[in-house]
């Protein structure tokens, strides 16, 4: 159900309601001109100090989480299968339909519970980077991103980035990084509390993500 703008659900939320909010939610609900603006730079740096400030400057406020999930092609393998099958957000409290394609213009809810209600927060795939991603043997490094940008009727405005990328010792790192606004009076009352959650969100996904690339039984895609 949609109440006060946002879509709610007493039980965790059926593909049918899922559909339903993704139906309501229109477009983008931050400036078209800001649209990618989390792209990664290069397959080195995937964000510069200039972009952070630009942000800053337009109110948005930025966030990032990076943590080394592995030290090996492998790993880099198992940590894009990780973010091509949403095991990085399978967790228990928050989850992503698994069958949603990561391409660009796909659709999706993060599906969120928050105390009593389950909250759907609508987005859309902006972008998705592979670059020089060949098993992560690629001289230099590789990355594998995709970036969803915020819908109507989703508590706050802008994009969530997340990648895997490997440096030229090999090693693998994983990193959620955004930057947002409110865009709802609740979120806007409640901001501080709103942004610990999101490092909390961060954290959590970075423990399912080296949980992933360390099950062995789990083989990658």
């Amino acid at each position: 159900m949609a109440w006060g703008g946002l879509f709610l659900s007493l039980g965790r939320p059926s593909p049918e309601q899922q559909k339903s909010c993704l139906a309501s939610a229109n477009g983008f609900n931050y400036d078209a001109s800001l649209h990618g603006a989390s792209t990664p730079k290069s397959a080195t740096a995937l964000t510069s100090e200039d972009t952070d400030r630009a942000l800053t400057d337009r109110g948005f406020s930025v966030n990032r989480s990076r943590v080394l999930v592995g030290s090996s092609a492998d790993a880099f393998v198992r940590a894009k299968s990780a973010l091509l099958s949403w095991k990085h957000l399978a967790l228990g409290w928050a989850e992503v339909d698994p069958d949603t394609p990561v391409k660009t213009g796909a659709r999706f809810c993060i599906c969120y519970k928050e105390v009593i209600p389950w909250v759907m927060f609508p987005l859309q795939i902006a972008y998705v980077t592979d670059e020089n991603s060949g098993g992560g043997r690629a001289k230099g490094g590789g990355v594998f991103a995709f970036g969803s940008g915020t819908l109507q009727g989703h508590l706050l405005a802008g994009e969530e980035r997340f990648s895997v990328q490997v440096d030229s010792e090999e090693r693998v790192w994983y990193e959620v990084f955004s930057f947002s606004k409110p865009a709802h009076p609740l979120s806007a009352l409640c901001y501080p509390y709103v942004q610990f959650r999101q490092r909390h969100f961060a954290r959590e996904s970075a423990k399912a993500m080296l949980r992933h690339v360390a099950d062995r039984s789990m083989p990658p895609h």
